[in-house]
């Protein structure tokens, strides 16, 4: 029987998703009326939305059941997954990372016989999603992103090509960690309890992945074109002191070491504090640490594993219910408006479910894990470091998922095959 803050938990859900929708419009707001700038910034952090609902959420339950039923139900939730992410996102975009991964992709760049600026962005926009499969998708965002802002999300760039753009960003990060079984949080939900190994996710999934992928990412680049321009890269970041190769190595192995250690929250958190006491060491070697939008995020996906584990009284039953076929476009869809991990969750949880069908939920989680911001984890990362290329510094929910439509449909066919 559905109880009072079941109920309470969805209207609340619903509102924090018209909010993250209309985030954008706060931003016109805060430019219209510059009295209450500071509240409609506020508003219109897509970061902040869902945080906020579930503190309202708290509150309800507090009122409605007493202080220690709302604790009960707090403390019961799994954290692992945004702390993961503030940490990878921090430890990715550190300077000497990020250099390394641009070297890389400056010598590969120009290995392919295009434009050495096409040839950058394609492999942003494929190679480095496509990496997700090793280094975890939030890594491969945020590596991503930072590297393609420059060139792509920049002003003079037409708004509409920087939604296509985010579109197959968001898209081919969705897909491109299915190549391996533990890079991806919506099979990561399913590998264990089904038995899927990575072998099984590239013989099923990986190599239709990696051709959406590639084809995405090229048609894409192909439109770009007329507006993509060579950078200056001759000074990275904003210190001008060049990165000794053991001070990137280092990083590195911070990286591999939180990657290795993606599913044990306590011990990824003591080499991110580590990671924290070299970089005040090295400072000089150092750009600013993305704290900030690295907590955002991590306050986003929270609050997201809040009010959403109030949602299984209803989906679950909705996602039973569908065959095969259904089953693949139901969970692409519901995957917009929730989350494809929480998805494959509830799925996991449903006894009976054929091969077949198993195959078809999480291709429609990953196939719809670029339509909206809240439809993959690692998408608030991207919007959050993002956003400022784009117009009123924010993205809108509208723009985002016409500019995901047709790399979604690219990878649904490839899926469906």
């Amino acid at each position: 029987m559905t109880t009072a803050i079941q109920k309470i938990g969805l209207v609340l859900f619903v509102i924090a998703l018209l909010h993250t929708f209309s985030t954008h419009q706060f931003e016109k707001l805060a430019h219209r009326y510059p009295r209450h700038a500071g509240l409609f910034h506020l508003l219109g952090e897509v970061e902040v939305v869902f945080g906020f609902w579930a503190v309202i959420l708290m509150l309800a339950m507090a009122l409605l059941g007493g202080g220690a039923s709302a604790i009960e139900y707090a403390e019961s939730r799994h954290y692992t997954e945004p702390l993961f992410v503030f940490v990878v996102m921090v430890v990715a975009a550190s300077r000497p990372v990020l250099e390394a991964a641009r070297t890389l992709l400056r010598t590969l760049a120009q290995l392919i016989p295009v434009r050495n600026e096409l040839a950058q962005a394609w492999l942003g926009l494929a190679l480095v999603p496509l990496s997700g499969s090793l280094i975890t998708e939030p890594a491969a965002m945020t590596l991503a992103a930072l590297m393609l802002a420059p060139s792509v999300f920049r002003p003079g760039m037409p708004e509409k090509w920087k939604y296509g753009a985010l579109g197959v960003l968001f898209v081919n990060v969705s897909i491109g960690g299915t190549l391996t079984s533990y890079a991806a949080p919506p099979v990561l939900m399913v590998a264990g309890a089904w038995g899927w190994d990575s072998a099984y996710m590239f013989a099923h999934f990986g190599w239709r992945a990696a051709l959406a992928v590639l084809l995405n990412a090229t048609v894409i680049v192909a439109l770009l074109r007329p507006h993509l321009r060579l950078l200056d890269t001759s000074v990275e970041g904003e210190s001008a002191v060049r990165v000794p190769p053991v001070v990137s190595l280092i990083h590195l192995g911070f990286l591999a070491a939180t990657v290795l250690l993606a599913h044990h929250a306590v011990l990824f958190t003591g080499v991110f504090l580590l990671f924290l006491g070299f970089t005040q060491a090295y400072e000089r070697y150092q750009d600013r640490l993305i704290l900030r939008e690295g907590l955002l995020v991590g306050f986003f996906l929270a609050g997201l594993v809040v009010l959403g584990g109030m949602q299984q009284w209803w989906l679950q039953p909705v996602i039973a219910g569908l065959g095969p076929l259904k089953l693949f476009f139901g969970t692409m869809v519901l995957t917009a408006i929730t989350d494809n991990a929480a998805l494959t969750y509830l799925g996991s949880l449903i006894t009976g479910l054929g091969e077949h069908e198993k195959i078809m939920l999480v291709a429609g989680a990953v196939t719809g894990g670029g339509l909206t911001v809240i439809a993959n984890a690692p998408n608030p990362a991207g919007a959050a470091l993002l956003r400022h290329g784009f117009a009123d510094e924010s993205i809108g929910a509208l723009g985002l998922l016409l500019g995901a439509l047709a790399p979604t449909c690219a990878a649904a066919i490839l899926f469906l095959l």
